[in-house]
Parts: C-alpha cells; structure tokens; sequence
C-alpha cells in the first residue's frame, strides 16, 4: 500500500504552486504558499500591521529569520512584489512521496518525525512572537491603565503555563524576533521560559509559578526609565551611566508598585533580579537568606541571558561554563544544576561541528541530550536541513566559534541571530 505525505491541502495548490512555472511575470504581483519563500523574493502580507512584527507589509526576504517568521505566522500564501524570477530555479519540493513497503517503511517513519520537528519548531516560534506582543501591549498600558495591564500579564502568564505543560516533558527551541538585538520584552519572555523550566524541574507549585512567571515579564521594565544613549550603547559605560543602569531594578519597583496590584512575590524579583546570594549584588545588597527561591531562580535565569546579550557570549554552552566557572558563591549550586538539566549538553542556538563533517546550529533540545535537533548545512553552506541526530548515525564532535564558520554558513545557520528560548512544542 502506497502512502503519500503531502503539504498542500488539494491537489489544484500543488499543481499550480510547485517550483516551476513557466512564463512568469516578473512584474505582475504572483501568489505563492509560504512554503515556497526563498531569500531575494520581496513578498507583501495580506495581514494589518498589528497581526505580524514587521516595520511595513511590504518585506525583502534577506535572512532566513525573516521566512521562518512569516511561516510562523496565521497565513498560508504571500504576495511576490519582486523576485519572481527566482521561482523558475529548480528547488527541493516540500512533498514528500514514499512506498510503505519492507524496504522503505523506516525512512517514511524518519521522515514524518523531520516534518514533525519543523512545524514544532515553526510553532514555537509562532507563540514566542504572540507572547512578544502581548508583553508590549501589557509594557504600553502599565503607566495610562494598570488594571489593563494586570489583566493582560495575568492571561499572558496562564498561556506560558499552558504551553510549559502541553507536555509531560518540558523541552526549549531556539526562536528569534528578527530583530537586530534583544528588547526588553523578548528578553523578559525569554528569562520567564528558562524560569519556568526550573520551577517545573523543581515541582514548585503553580502560585509560586506564576510569581516567577510575572516578575521575568517584568523585571526589567524599569530600563524604560534609563535614557536609550545609556541603555543602548554598546561600549563601555562610564561610572556615571553605570550607576544610571544599576537604578532600574528600583525604577520597575516603582513602577509596579505604585499600581497597587501586583503580588509581593513579584514587586521583590523586579527589585532583586541582579542580587548574588553572597550579598556582592545589587541594588541592596542581599544574601541568600533574604532571597525567596523563586527571587534567585529569576537572577539566575537573567545572569544567564546577560551572558548570551550585554557580553556578546555567542555560544549559549558557553554562557553556561561562564556561570561555572565565575559564578560560584553567587547563585545556589542545586539551581546552577538544575539549569544545565534544562539546557542540557548542548543548548539552543548553540553552533556545532557533526562528525560527517557539516555544521550546524541546534535549534530543540531533546531526552537525550548528546542528541539534540540541528538545523546543519556543509561547510559552505550548502545543503541545508533539519536533522535529527538521534535518527542518524552522527554525532556532535565539538562546540563551533561564529568565527569558525565560513561567511556562507554563517548566513545559512544565521549565526549571530540573538538566542531567545521558547516552549518546545513537541514531545520530544
């Protein structure tokens, strides 16, 4: 019995949009599905500008970041403005045709796990952007409607939870906003994952979950009162700016607090983000018996992505030898464990050399962890793909510099794409 595994829904999408079509317009605006967008293509949304994260509709397709964020999105075909010329070329088909026989049967099982991979990988990505842009909505109304914004983080929260356990097992993929650097509110959501990782690690209760889950949001919302020259500048600051900077763990107390509404438990991770529990923190200077578990989960998780951001750490494995090797004192050691459990071996966004010989970047962390999900090209970036390590027989030889990597892998792998982490949205 043969089986066919297909991406479009009816065979008329497949016949009129699978690559080659001759005599194309190069000039008249062409429909084509998602799955088709290619580098070089400039393509308009037929969305608002409030239902994606571009600046404008109109879109020129120059990283991969940008098609796997519009694939993320609620929308199935695009507009092509320019580019088209490119649809002529001959491209690797999204379909999938396979004889479920004794000699094909385990490739069509690899295969159908792959394609399973990439739309979770797709669809953690899709809710780390909706859970962006429901942080601005909630970052806009703090100072004009305070019981808005409390409503908005509340929700916000119970989808996180939601997401946390879909599954059993909780894992992390690697997602991006397409945005140059890190936000405050990418960061904040970010931060909230990895935090909630640990609590669920730990089986702390929901309340104490959902704390943490709004204080992360949150905790830095008081750089919004640092001026951006400061906040932005990407040498070394002054004393006087560093002092500026160090301020805005009290600026977000502030904040929050003067509304009225938000927790205790949550007002102290916003204050106490950037404490060490040896009492060399900041801004009171408080030890470990001062700090609640779920204050020094928040600093750690935020110490973690200080590395991969303000310390232009690039390889998140490194970050976690960092925390190692320069932070011993200062965060407890069951947690610093508890995070290398969630992260495992080889986080998220780190970049790999495979024993075959190709590159790549790992984009989901799996149960085993020497294992993790790669999207990985050659060493010219070529040839590149989703892979499954615990399908094949490669395995991860070493831990990549960005320097490392040719100038065409670095764009095939998106190499210096900021790391954000989002709910696995697969069993693993």
């Amino acid at each position: 019995m043969a089986l066919a595994y297909v991406i479009f829904s009816c065979q008329q999408c497949k016949e009129q949009y699978l690559p080659r079509r001759p005599g194309l317009s190069k000039n008249k605006p062409i429909s084509i599905p998602v799955t088709e967008l290619r580098l070089g293509l400039t393509v308009k949304l037929p969305l608002s500008w409030t239902e994606h994260p571009f600046l404008i509709n109109r879109i020129e397709l120059k990283e991969q970041a940008q098609i796997d964020m519009i694939r993320a999105l609620k929308v199935s075909h695009v507009l092509v403005l320019a580019g088209a010329e490119l649809l002529d070329a001959d491209v690797p088909k999204e379909e999938v045709t396979l004889e479920d026989d004794d000699d094909g049967g385990e490739e069509l099982h690899e295969r159908d796990h792959r394609f399973e991979a990439r739309v979770a990988i797709r669809n953690s990505q899709r809710r780390f952007l909706t859970c962006v842009n429901e942080a601005r909505t909630l970052v806009s109304k703090l100072g004009s409607d305070p019981e808005g914004a409390y409503r908005v983080s509340a929700t916000l929260v119970e989808q996180m939870l939601e997401h946390l356990f879909e599954f059993e097992e909780a894992y992390l993929a690697l997602v991006s906003s397409g945005d140059a650097g890190p936000s405050i509110t990418q960061h904040g959501i970010s931060v909230a994952v990895l935090s909630l990782m640990i609590a669920k690690v730990l089986d702390l209760p929901k309340k104490e979950m959902r704390d943490i889950a709004l204080g992360a949001l949150l905790h830095d919302i008081g750089k919004l009162k640092v001026p951006d020259n400061i906040r932005r500048k990407r040498g070394a600051l002054t004393p006087q700016e560093q002092n500026f900077i160090n301020q805005h763990p009290n600026y977000g107390h502030e904040m929050l607090s003067r509304s009225g509404l938000f927790p205790e438990a949550v007002l102290h991770i916003v204050r106490h983000h950037h404490e060490f529990i040896d009492g060399t923190g900041f801004p009171d200077g408080l030890t470990a018996k001062k700090m609640p578990l779920t204050t020094q989960i928040v600093a750690l998780a935020n110490d973690f992505e200080f590395q991969l951001t303000a310390l232009s750490i690039a390889s998140p494995q490194v970050a976690l030898g960092y925390l190692f090797k320069n932070r011993a004192g200062k965060h407890d050691e069951m947690l610093i464990s508890t995070l290398v459990k969630v992260l495992g071996i080889y986080p998220p966004g780190t970049l790999v050399q495979l024993s075959d010989g190709s590159v790549g970047k790992v984009m989901m962390t799996t149960r085993e962890v020497k294992q993790p999900k790669v999207w990985s090209c050659n060493s010219a970036g070529g040839d590149a793909g989703l892979r499954l390590l615990i399908n094949e027989d490669v395995s991860i030889d070493r831990v990549l510099k960005v320097e490392e990597l040719s100038e065409a892998a670095m764009r095939t792998l998106q190499a210096e794409a900021p790391i954000n982490f989002y709910f696995a949205a697969l069993e693993a």
